[in-house]
């Protein structure tokens, strides 16, 4: 077996490069923590690595008329640390700090638990329905992506093998405002979501739903953005038959597997009310903000 290649390009052009001129399959490193326990586990056996962090401007959070930019390799512990990103978007920062443990927090990024491809993965959902974007760069130049356009499947995303994430871009939040994510898992910490809920949305001065986003984890192949269950609160103050009307969208999109987490019944159940709780959480921010 050839041996793995590593290099930390200085440069965005030089990543491009050295992705694009790979002799075998390419991995990019943005914070490491799954693609090191794949490496050591023999699950991925890459030809080649890139390790993105020495890119300026690619770690790092700063604020745009309102809207939020975070570098794709910002650790998950200097996005918590952010008072403003907290404040605006509270869900993300939520769904960011729960991918792992302390430890963990200090190299884990959005981009590689994005590209990870994971169902399961914590800070997709939240990011969904934040309506996030993805700036990607590739020989063909930079372009740029809906978070719920990047994952296709367990593992599989659709960038270009010689394109990689080098930033997203959270908008604006509006007035009257807020988003929030849930998950459940089996124990208090360091788990994998057994579901995964991700809520955003504006209400108008009555407190009405203006508009919504809801995303689920874990119960599909891919992160889901419902857009059946964001419609089915929009118009309403989130009584009790608009809960009602959100669990029974979010169950009615899951396609959950069997495993030793959860049953197929089990998470469906769950999706439903993680939904709501995590719509009323984003309710009672809103309607505060």
């Amino acid at each position: 077996m050839p041996a793995l290649a590593y290099t930390a390009p200085s440069s965005v052009e030089e990543a491009v490069r050295a992705l694009a001129g790979a002799s075998g399959a390419a991995k990019v490193l943005s914070g490491g923590t799954d693609l090191l326990v794949q490496l050591r586990s023999g699950r991925a056996k890459p030809a080649l690595i890139v390790d993105t962090k020495k890119i300026p401007g690619i770690s790092g959070i700063r604020e745009e008329n309102g809207a939020f930019v975070i570098g794709a390799a910002t650790p998950g512990a200097v996005i918590g640390e952010n008072k403003a990103l907290q404040r605006a978007w509270p869900g993300v920062v939520e769904a960011a700090n729960l991918i792992g443990s302390t430890q963990v927090q200090g190299r884990a990024s959005l981009a590689g638990n994005l590209c990870n491809a994971s169902p399961a993965a914590d800070s997709v959902p939240a990011l969904i329905a934040a309506r996030a974007t993805c700036v990607i760069v590739g020989s063909n130049g930079k372009r740029e992506a809906p978070v719920e356009a990047i994952c296709t499947g367990p593992g599989r995303t659709s960038l270009a093998r010689d394109e990689f994430i080098i930033e997203f871009r959270l908008p604006k939040r509006p007035a009257r405002a807020a988003d929030a994510y849930l998950r459940f898992i089996p124990r208090t910490e360091m788990d994998i979501a057994v579901v995964g809920a991700g809520v955003s949305l504006t209400v108008d001065e009555a407190g009405t739903i203006t508009a919504a986003r809801v995303s689920l984890g874990a119960v599909a192949p891919r992160v889901l953005l419902v857009r059946e269950a964001a419609a089915a609160i929009v118009g309403s103050r989130l009584d009790r038959a608009a809960q009602d009307r959100l669990e029974a969208a979010a169950r009615a999109a899951c396609a959950p597997i069997d495993d030793k987490r959860g049953t197929v019944e089990f998470r469906i159940q769950v999706a439903g009310v993680l939904a709501r709780r995590a719509a009323l959480i984003a309710l009672d921010r809103a309607r505060t903000s």
